[in-house]
């Protein structure tokens, strides 16, 4: 049974595409594939249709990282489907919980610096009205998260399959 993943961020063009794209390539190089599903969407749906931000591409692709997106919003109903859903800040951490039926759903929902260890604040600041230092930051945070997610995502299968 594959287990699914979809990161959340506002608008769906910026920290969320970045962290789908870095998580997909660490389900990919962790042997993964076939067993775990990544996705990303917003709490609004200001850039449904659109592309990812041309400085969340850039990053990704200086980092080595492909894909494809197109910005959607996140519904309520795809609690139903999905096994973790990752906040990429508190207001959206917020608005993902009030947004879920009662739990257990609601406790599928996480922030993603929280699998860092190493993270002070589990915010991952939004770098769309900054500049393109702001969006590296973001990408040094998403890949030190990665790697706990991972691990996490990885008990959960290797349970799933026992």
């Amino acid at each position: 049974m594959t287990y699914r993943v979809c990161f959340v961020c506002t608008g769906n063009i910026c920290r969320s595409p970045m962290a789908e794209a870095v998580f997909h390539a660490r389900v990919q190089e962790a042997g993964l594939a076939g067993l775990v599903e990544v996705d990303s969407a917003g709490t609004d749906g200001w850039h449904e249709g659109d592309g990812a931000d041309p400085r969340t591409v850039s990053v990704l692709e200086a980092a080595g990282y492909a894909g494809d997106h197109t910005a959607r919003r996140f519904h309520a109903s795809w609690f139903a489907r999905l096994d973790l859903v990752v906040a990429l800040d508190s207001g959206h951490f917020k608005a993902l919980r009030r947004l879920a039926p009662p739990p257990p759903p609601a406790d599928k929902v996480h922030l993603l610096r929280s699998f860092d260890p190493a993270a002070d604040d589990l915010d991952v600041p939004d770098p769309y009205y900054g500049g393109q230092d702001g969006f590296e930051a973001c990408l040094e945070m998403v890949e030190a998260a990665s790697e706990g997610l991972l691990d996490a995502v990885r008990e959960h299968v290797k349970g799933r399959a026992a």
